[in-house]
């Protein structure tokens, strides 16, 4: 799969069977979501459609296969095996043969192969792990001798390792240098295969005539009357520790109407604003057992979402994570039960039946799926089970909950992601997070305490709230980071004039040649937009980015940008304890799209040039939010002149020159990428106004006014520090507009009541309602907060 994307093409990646490890590297090798093609889980009657709508837009799709290439079901003669996928969707087989051990007698295990069963086209071989170009000629002309074709010969290669462990292979987000393994064996194979042979084999596999795999078809059916113009927000775990979903999942989830975000067990201090569906899918929740207990606030936060009701899917380490405990650690507690490792693996297909109708099924629906792992819970199934594997009862259930060892594919259930999806939408319709009424809680045992509301109450969706939602008519306003003395004059005379020019479309040319040559750049690597926001949404939009990354708490815009986009990003969050530094080790290796904030909002913490630099790689793109660089002194640290491959730095002309209303940024950087996002913007986004103020501020007379503005707020700042720090307010070291301070919770709402307004900082990852951030006012204007902190502190 990477060879073939090293050459240019669009490769889709399958895979046979239920595992869901191997597509994970395949993600990773093609840019695509990794798919599975599985017989048992989803009926045969599906592969060719979920094989077709999986490769859409692709050159060639590859299936891998699953162990050897006749083995399937036990006991169903192959059903379910690489063979029999191959022989329903008539694609042509090409074997990876190990040959470390042996030489004419590979032929042999070819030839049988090959006349096994002659509804499988075996066109090709691939010789692996040979020990020398002796040996492999050896095989060569063996194989080729009974007229079968060697597309080619790999050597041993100690420097490619594949990591395993209890459960197989170790999933790729787990691992750093995957993204360097995956590149080597596409650069061994592009030189070691006959691609273009390959390819032929390919464009000779049988025409199918299905219909491609439509999700919103597929749910449709199943769906329930009622209002369905509501799209309900469903939390998908992810991260490290929760790697298993199958990529139909979500898009029935989406096709049925909900909004998927993301969350990560291992990072985020709460569960996703405003949500009314939660989904813990599988992964390795044992190896993070120390870090998930750490995490108390989450655990905390998802006992008491169970608690009130919201409808959860939790399967095999979402089943775990639910327990009171796991290996003696403390988990979620929303289920009356302990889970410990054992030494047997619990591994197969299973055909369970819904004893009585939960979340998950009607009362005796027959549902297939998959168990997969070395724990075991006592007790194994509550008064209420959610399956019946046999004689054996599994899991938890009710109208709200499924939680079982059970995998299930969506794609052969839909009805399971309707039923969720409407569980969902009716609880988002209460407006409560408590059952209604006849309503039983989620499970016998589960925790009940409600969900405490956030200072200030609870917001929807806390990435969509800024600054001037706080405001007040007639407060004192520390909210919102503009520029207490408002734009200058010939700023504002510029503006003015810009409305004679209405008549004319706007021409941004003129803008980008000024700010180019502010930094010393070509105009090809500036684009003005409509603000900062824009950009980010430009940036989410520009490419099918496959494992983004935002550093937090900063500015929540290009989260909500990748999120409307499809793409929502992992998490990585900068601590107090240390100071708001970028924590580099987390971030991972394969992200290919990196947001940081410089200073950031609303720390204020000003990263290093080096630092920042470090971060860009080949294959990654790092964006640089420096919104509030220029109320800086001198600018330090800036990157905006820096020509690195894969770097975009967006700026904004709204603070400083306080002209919020007019919308006015700009992105500067690779020249590539800056063509990438001018395809994505809308002609004439940027107003004339917006140009105007561009060419404003970029004139000598700018220059000298930005510098006083620059130098009056670090001085207005650092007395607005000392103030606070007189009283007793912590506040963190950094540079801006702004200054972040740690206070009891409830400061901000007293202040309201006084009339003096600060930015809630509860609505940036990693931080809660002990932080406030306060705007740098002049010291008139600061004293009248300090005053009305100080018997808050006292």
């Amino acid at each position: 799969m990477a060879a073939l994307r090293r050459r240019g093409l669009e490769v889709s990646g399958h895979k046979v069977g239920p595992d869901y490890i191997d597509p994970g590297y395949h993600a990773l090798a093609t840019g695509r979501p990794g798919r599975n093609l599985d017989p048992f889980m989803v009926g045969e009657e599906l592969l060719a459609p979920l094989l077709i709508h999986g490769a859409r837009g692709a050159d060639v799709a590859v299936i891998e296969g699953v162990m050897g290439l006749y083995d399937g079901q036990l006991g169903r003669d192959g059903f379910a095996s690489t063979a029999h996928v191959a022989a329903v969707t008539d694609s042509p087989v090409v074997l990876v043969v190990d040959v470390s051990s042996a030489s004419r007698s590979i032929a042999a295990i070819v030839h049988g192969m090959r006349t096994f069963d002659p509804a499988v086209r075996i066109a090709g071989v691939i010789l692996n792990k040979a020990g020398s170009p002796r040996h492999a000629g050896e095989v060569r002309r063996a194989v080729e001798g009974i007229g079968v074709p060697v597309l080619g010969v790999l050597q041993r290669d100690e420097g490619i390792v594949a990591p395993s462990r209890h459960l197989g292979l170790v999933p790729v987000a787990e691992r750093p240098g995957a993204v360097a393994e995956v590149d080597r064996l596409g650069e061994q194979l592009t030189s070691a295969v006959d691609l273009d042979h390959l390819l032929a084999l390919a464009a000779d596999a049988g025409r199918i005539e299905a219909p491609a795999w439509d999700p919103a078809g597929a749910v449709a059916p199943y769906r329930t009357t009622g209002d369905h113009r509501s799209r309900p927000r469903v939390a998908v775990a992810g991260g490290r520790a929760f790697t298993f979903t199958y990529a139909e999942t979500e898009e029935l989830l989406t096709a049925a109407g909900c909004e998927v975000v993301r969350f990560d067990p291992l990072a985020d201090a709460e569960l996703p604003g405003g949500i009314s569906g939660i989904y813990l899918g599988g992964g390795f929740p044992e190896i993070y057992a120390s870090e998930l207990s750490r995490n108390r606030p989450l655990r905390e936060d998802l006992a008491a979402a169970l608690g009130d009701g919201v409808p959860t899917v939790a399967e095999c380490a979402g089943l775990l994570y639910l327990c009171r405990s796991l290996e003696d650690r403390p988990m979620v507690g929303a289920l009356p039960a302990d889970a410990v490792m054992t030494p047997r693996l619990t591994l197969g297909y299973r055909t369970a039946v819904v004893p009585a109708a939960h979340l998950g099924g009607e009362a005796a629906a027959r549902v297939r799926g998959h168990e997969f792992h070395r724990t075991t819970i006592t007790p194994a199934a509550g008064d209420h089970a959610a399956y019946l594997l046999g004689e054996r009862a599994d899991g938890f259930g009710s109208a709200r909950l499924v939680a079982s060892y059970l995998h299930v594919h969506w794609a052969g259930h839909p009805e399971v992601a309707a039923r969720f999806a409407d569980a969902a939408r009716d609880f988002e319709a209460a407006g409560s997070r408590a059952p209604g009424p006849g309503e039983t809680v989620p499970a016998p045992g589960m925790a009940s305490q409600k969900r405490p509301l956030l200072t200030g109450g609870r917001l929807a969706d806390p990435l969509l709230h800024h600054g001037d939602r706080e405001t007040l008519a007639g407060s004192a306003d520390f909210a919102v980071n503009v520029h207490a003395a408002g734009p200058p004059r010939w700023l504002r005379d510029a503006l003015a004039a810009s409305l004679t020019r209405v008549s004319a479309y706007p021409d941004a040319a003129p803008a980008a040649r000024a700010l180019a040559a502010l930094h010393a750049r070509e105009a090809e690597e500036v684009l003005p937009t409509a603000g900062g926001a824009e950009a980010f949404t430009l940036v989410a939009r520009a490419r099918p980015w496959r494992r983004p990354v935002v550093v937090h708490p900063q500015f929540t815009e290009p989260e909500v940008a990748l999120r409307a986009g499809g793409r929502p990003p992992e998490r990585v969050l900068c601590r107090p304890e240390d100071d708001f530094a970028i924590p580099v080790a987390e971030i991972p290796a394969d992200a290919d799209l990196v947001v940081v904030g410089n200073p950031t909002n609303p720390t204020g913490v000003l990263h290093s040039q080096a630092l920042l630099r470090s971060l860009v790689r080949p294959g990654r793109v790092v964006v640089v939010d420096e919104a509030f660089i220029d109320c800086v002194p001198g600018e330090p640290g800036t990157l905006a002149g820096i020509r690195d491959l894969g770097l975009l730095v967006v700026r904004s002309l709204t603070k400083l020159w306080a002209i919020p209303g007019v919308r006015a940024g700009y992105v500067v950087g690779d020249r590539a990428l800056i063509a990438d996002l001018r395809r994505q913007q809308p002609p004439w986004s940027v107003s004339a106004a917006a140009i105007a103020a561009m060419l404003a501020v970029t004139t000598p007379q700018a220059a000298v006014e930005k510098a006083a503005r620059a130098e009056g707020l670090a001085a207005d700042r650092a007395s607005l520090v000392e103030a606070l720090r007189r009283v007793g307010v912590e506040c963190v070291p950094g540079h801006g507009a702004f200054v972040l301070a740690r206070v009891e919770p409830g400061t901000r709402d007293r202040l309201r009541a006084e009339g003096i307004v600060v930015r809630r900082c509860d609505t940036f990852p990693g931080l809660d309602d002990g932080w406030v951030r306060i705007a740098v006012r002049p010291a008139t204007q600061a004293d009248l907060l300090v005053s009305a902190l100080t018997p808050v502190i006292a």
